[in-house]
C-alpha cells in the first residue's frame, strides 16, 4: 500500500454519502479533482477521471478523527513508528489522528511538536496534530510552555495519566490554558488509588489475584478535575471514560453549562473484566476493563451524547511486551484496524443511526479539536473514507498494518471493512 503521489481525478461510485454536517444520507457518484471534492451527483462537465473507486454497497463518509492514539515515535520505535501507525490509521479509514505527549522526549517542546508534525506529512497517510504536555516533562511540577507549544501546531494539553499531586500547579496550569483559550485533555486518574494495580477491583481480580484498581480512581480524580474546570472556565476533553459513574458526572457537568466533552474507546464498549480469565495480557489496558454495568452506562452515554466521541486509544506494542505474566505486560491494544467495525456495532444493534455513528467518529471529533473536518463538502479537500460494513475478514498480520499486534481480535473474522481512503484527495488506501 502506498499513497498516490499525484491528485488524481477520481470518481467515487454508487456509495450511500452519510454526512449529518450537511444532512446528506443518499446514493450518489463523488467526483473529486486535485485533491478538491468537485461535484456530488452531478458529473461536471469534461471530467475524465485517472481512478474510480467502487463503492456500491459501502458508507462513503467523512474521515475519522481519532482523538487518542500513541504513534511511539519519537522514543518507542520497536513499538511503532509514525510512518507504520498512520499507514495503519489510513487502511483503518482514520484522516485525522490526535497523538498523545508521552514520547521520548515528551512533547514539550516546539522542536518535538515540529518533528512528528513533519515525519507525518513526509508519510502522506493522514493528517497528525500533537497534544502537548501540560507541565514539563510530565513531572506536575512546571508548567510546560503551552503557548509556544499551540504556535507550533500542539492542539491541546493533557498530563496524560502522569500525576500533578499539588493541586496549586494543576489549578495555575487551568488558569493559564483558560487565558489563551486552551483545550486540556485529561485522562483522570487518582494515582494513588490506582496504585500498582492491573485490573478492575472485583471479583474476577480477587480471584485471579490480580491487584485491582477501583472505580473511584477514576471518578474521584474526575470529580476533582471537573470542579477546578468549573473554577477557570477552561474548555476541557476528559478522554476514555471507563466507569458509568463517570458519565454522570459528566452529564452533570455539561448540564450546570461547563465546557466540557468526553470521549471512550472503542474496545471499553464491548469487553469487560471478566474476559481476563486465563491470564490473557491482551485485555491488559488501562484505564482497566470494568462491569458490565459499567459498559452498558458507557453505551448509554454514547447513545445520548453525553460521550461526545469514539476514539481508538490505539497503543501498539511489540510482542515480548504481551508474553510477559499479566501484571508484568504493557497495557493497551493496537485498536486502529478494529475502530471503526467495532464502533459501527453499535448502528448493528440499534444503539446509534449511522448518521448518530458518523458524528461519534468524524464530526464531533473535529469540533473537539476546532477542525474544519468530518464533512464532505464541495470545494473541500477530499478526506473520506470508504466503508463496507457487511463485509467480513480477517484480522492477521497482512490486513493489520501496524507494527503492534497486540489486539483481542487477532485471528478472528471481523464484519465491517475500509475499502478506499482519502487523505487531502489522495487515495492513502485501497484494497
Amino acid at each position: 500500500m502506498a499513497v498516490s503521489s499525484t491528485k488524481k481525478r477520481i470518481v467515487i461510485r454508487g456509495g450511500r454519502l452519510v454526512d449529518p454536517a450537511q444532512k446528506l444520507d443518499l446514493v450518489t457518484d463523488i467526483y473529486i479533482a486535485d485533491g478538491i471534492v468537485l461535484s456530488i451527483g452531478q458529473r461536471p462537465v469534461g471530467f475524465s477521471d485517472d481512478e474510480i473507486i467502487h463503492a456500491e454497497g459501502a458508507l462513503v463518509i467523512p474521515g475519522a478523527v481519532d482523538l487518542c492514539a500513541h504513534l511511539r515515535e519519537p522514543g518507542s520505535e520497536t513499538r511503532g513508528t509514525i510512518y507504520s501507525e498512520t499507514r495503519a490509521a489510513a487502511a483503518a479509514g482514520i484522516t485525522h489522528i490526535v497523538c498523545t505527549p508521552d514520547t521520548t522526549p515528551v512533547v514539550d517542546s516546539a522542536a518535538i511538536a515540529n518533528l512528528i508534525q513533519e515525519r507525518a506529512w513526509q508519510t502522506g497517510y493522514c493528517h497528525v496534530y500533537p497534544i502537548g504536555a501540560l507541565t514539563r516533562g510530565l513531572e506536575g511540577q512546571q508548567l510546560s510552555e503551552m503557548y509556544a507549544l499551540r504556535e507550533s501546531g500542539c492542539i491541546g494539553f493533557s498530563q496524560m495519566r502522569m500525576p500533578v499531586r499539588n493541586h496549586r500547579v494543576l489549578l495555575r496550569c487551568l488558569e493559564y490554558a483558560a487565558t489563551f483559550d486552551l483545550t486540556v485533555f485529561f485522562q483522570s486518574v487518582d494515582t494513588g488509588l490506582a496504585g500498582n494495580g492491573c485490573a478492575h477491583a472485583g471479583p474476577t481480580a480477587t480471584r485471579l489475584g490480580l491487584t485491582g484498581i477501583p472505580s473511584a480512581a477514576e471518578t474521584i480524580a474526575l470529580s476533582r478535575d471537573l470542579l477546578l474546570v468549573e473554577h477557570t472556565g477552561v474548555r476541557a476533553h476528559f478522554g476514555q471514560l471507563s466507569c458509568a459513574r463517570s458519565v454522570e458526572l459528566i452529564a452533570d457537568a455539561q448540564a450546570r453549562g461547563l465546557r466540557v466533552t468526553a470521549d471512550v474507546a472503542a474496545h471499553q464498549l464491548f469487553l469487560t473484566d471478566t474476559m481476563m480469565d486465563g491470564f490473557n495480557s491482551v485485555y491488559h489496558v488501562n484505564p482497566p476493563l470494568r462491569t458490565e454495568a459499567d459498559r452498558l452506562g458507557l453505551i448509554e452515554g454514547v447513545r445520548s451524547g453525553i460521550i461526545t466521541a469514539i476514539c481508538s486509544d490505539h497503543q501498539p506494542h511489540e510482542a515480548a511486551a504481551k508474553a510477559a505474566p499479566f501484571a508484568a505486560s504493557a497495557p493497551g491494544i493496537s485498536a486502529f484496524s478494529t475502530y471503526l467495525p467495532l464502533s459501527y456495532d453499535l448502528v448493528r444493534n440499534g444503539t446509534l443511526s449511522v448518521a448518530d455513528w458518523v458524528r461519534r467518529i468524524s464530526l464531533h471529533p473535529a469540533q473537539i479539536i476546532g477542525l474544519e473536518a468530518g464533512s464532505v463538502r464541495i470545494g473541500d479537500e477530499a478526506n473520506l473514507t470508504v466503508f463496507a460494513p457487511d463485509e467480513r475478514w480477517i484480522l492477521t498480520d497482512e490486513t493489520l498494518f501496524s507494527l503492534g499486534a497486540n489486539s483481542p481480535w487477532f485471528g478472528t473474522e471481523i464484519e465491517g471493512r475500509v475499502r478506499a481512503t482519502l487523505h487531502d484527495g489522495r487515495i492513502s488506501f485501497r484494497l
